[in-house]
């Protein structure tokens, strides 16, 4: 009994002792803490949305307030100062309430109502100044992290007269190298003779269009820069000693009509040049002259790009920030024996352009035969050049030169490219015989599809090789089709059967596509002999399609400049015979008077 007790005791004071253990202890933590973050987000949240709310109503009020100032100003002074139209408000303004900074921005513009006409229309209203829109913009920046600014807008209407009678209108377009209208490129427009003067900057509309109504009439008095972020710049020029007559000079504005200029600005481009010997090795430090044929000036002549530079000791050096244009390359101390690609280089707008002069002794005059065929303007491999006179006679063979298709007409089924009108295959969505030797969207009844593909047969090149570009014919479809409707993959090997075909693009990976501002091919591809395309057709239209007629990819060999032959060490001012065949082509004949370094380009006709 005794025994049974004292147990009875020991259970009973370790039962007093018990507690939580370490697990129940954090997992009780975790659920409070839980608990207590939910609420606090849920509060954080609470007065994020009561804070947004006081931010809108605050910038409410002062919009407001924005607008009963411009709408108890008289009429002539709503403007903005310097401005079209012109007046005593500022374009931005800064105002605080709450210890919180707004940003108030106010765009004003002549309006031309339709009801009694507008200008250059029928009727012609030669007083377009109707009314005029006035918005203004509010947001109070990062401080209270706005990503999107609140808007208010008015019409203010003249009490009697419309505009000035003494004034005109001044239209400015502005487009791409495709002649495509560019969308919010800035305008700065300075005129300092006319009555009122002017200093605004305002961005194109979606038609490339900035309509000025109501400007001072003057002669070359306005002064016009156009630009936007990754563009190229076009302006008005002054006549300076070295520029005389500028082709774009300053815009002038008749009273009571209208006058229009157009600027053309697309993305920059830019060439980088390597300057190597015939067994791509480095030549270093050649001063290289860069020209152009865009003209800023006339009576003389004034390019827009004529410069020298000096390669470094690679024998690299790059040109940013070109304008789309042809541009040649002349060296000194060297003959050009050949370049990649063939001079001149027609650069596009936004292309990066990898360039090689091929340089040899300089040997007085020579000349660098290019033969092309006449209708794709691609270079020709294995023509036959020869140059003779006054005891000259030397006959070379052009290089490496490109491939061709231009029918797909025969259908698919075809793994080696030997008949020209065949592929290997398609997804069943293109037409390649509608008409003949084209590549279309299929049409299901009176609709295309919207996308489709095909697959090349293996060209084999003969050699490893180097490619250039992949060019095809029509580049630009039509509108309706969407941007990049015609798109174009390659993969290449050095077997006609490897175990897969991996079809790249431009940057050497699957997820790009050439395009048509994506036209060299990437060095992924270098140094493989068998080739295949795939092309991508797609559009954003039922009624219309983008269309292929014939695609060609040019390569070289090493070094070996494509489609180009260099004879050296001819006699000043001696008349040479030129002769040029290749099977296939017409044969050609012509001559050249040696004269320095040139560059004699053949087009060839096919039989």
């Amino acid at each position: 009994m005794f025994f049974k007790k004292n147990k009875l005791k020991f259970i009973s004071a370790r039962s007093k002792r018990a507690g939580f253990t370490l697990i129940e202890v954090l997992v009780g933590v975790a659920v409070f803490v839980l608990f207590a973050m939910g609420i606090y987000g849920g509060i954080q949240f609470v007065f994020k949305i009561v804070y947004q709310s006081r931010v809108r109503i605050l910038e409410t009020a002062i919009l407001n307030e924005q607008i009963e100032i411009i709408r108890n100003l008289p009429f002539e002074n709503v403007g903005i100062i310097n401005g079209s139209p012109a007046g005593v408000l500022t374009h931005t303004v800064t105002t605080t309430r709450n210890n919180i900074n707004f940003f108030i921005t106010r765009t004003i513009r002549n309006v031309d109502d339709t009801f009694d006409g507008t200008i250059g229309g029928t009727p012609n209203d030669t007083v377009p100044a109707d009314y005029k829109l006035v918005e203004v913009e509010i947001t109070c920046g990062a401080a209270c992290k706005q990503q999107v600014p609140l808007t208010m807008t008015t019409n203010v209407s003249p009490k009697l007269l419309e505009g000035d009678p003494t004034h005109g209108a001044l239209f400015i377009e502005v487009f791409d190298s495709e002649i495509k209208p560019v969308q919010g490129a800035t305008v700065h427009i300075v005129s300092t003779s006319t009555d009122p003067i002017l200093d605004m900057t305002d961005t194109t509309d979606n038609d490339g269009m900035l309509r000025l109504l109501d400007l001072g009439a003057g002669m070359n008095a306005y002064s016009i820069t156009v630009s936007k972020a990754g563009f190229i710049t076009d302006q008005t020029l002054l006549a300076t000693p070295s520029n005389s007559n500028p082709t774009k000079q300053p815009a002038s504005v008749e009273a009571q009509d209208v006058q229009e200029i157009s600027f053309s600005i697309d993305e920059t481009a830019t060439i980088n040049l390597s300057t190597i010997n015939q067994v791509c090795g480095v030549i270093g430090n050649v001063t290289t002259n860069i020209l152009g044929t865009y003209l800023i000036g006339t009576e003389p002549d004034v390019l827009l790009i004529d410069e020298n530079i000096i390669t470094n000791g690679n024998g690299n050096y790059s040109w940013p920030d070109l304008r789309w244009d042809a541009y040649g390359l002349k060296v000194t101390g060297y003959d050009v024996i050949g370049s990649i690609p063939s001079l001149p280089i027609n650069l596009l707008a936004g292309v990066v352009q990898e360039v090689q002069l091929v340089l040899g002794a300089n040997s007085g005059d020579s000349v660098v035969v290019n033969v092309l065929d006449s209708i794709t303007q691609q270079p020709l491999s294995g023509a036959m050049v020869n140059i003779s006179g006054d005891g000259y006679n030397q006959t070379k063979n052009t290089g490496v030169g490109f491939i061709r298709q231009t029918d797909w007409s025969d259908g698919s089924g075809q793994y080696e490219f030997s008949n020209e009108n065949k592929y290997w295959s398609d997804d069943g969505k293109i037409e390649n015989n509608n008409p003949a030797g084209d590549l279309k969207l299929t049409q299901v009844g009176e609709s295309y599809v919207s996308d489709g593909q095909l697959e090349s047969s293996v060209f084999d090149l003969g050699t490893s090789v180097n490619f250039v570009n992949i060019n095809w014919e029509p580049l630009s479809q039509p509108i309706e089709t969407g941007a990049d409707s015609v798109r174009w993959q390659i993969a290449s090997s050095n077997t006609s059967s490897p175990v897969s075909w991996n079809y790249f693009g431009p940057d050497g990976t699957s997820g790009t596509y050439y395009n048509s501002e994506e036209l060299s091919i990437s060095a992924v591809h270098n140094g493989s002999q068998f080739l295949r395309y795939k092309v991508y057709l797609s559009t954003n239209s039922n009624t219309s399609t983008p269309t292929v007629s014939d695609v060609t990819v040019s390569y070289t060999t090493s070094c070996t400049p494509p489609g180009q032959s260099y004879f050296g060490s001819l006699t000043n001012g001696q008349v040479y015979t030129v002769e040029v065949s290749r099977a296939g082509y017409q044969n050609y004949s012509g001559s050249i008077t040696a004269s320095g370094d040139l560059i004699q380009a053949v087009d060839m006709v096919g039989e």
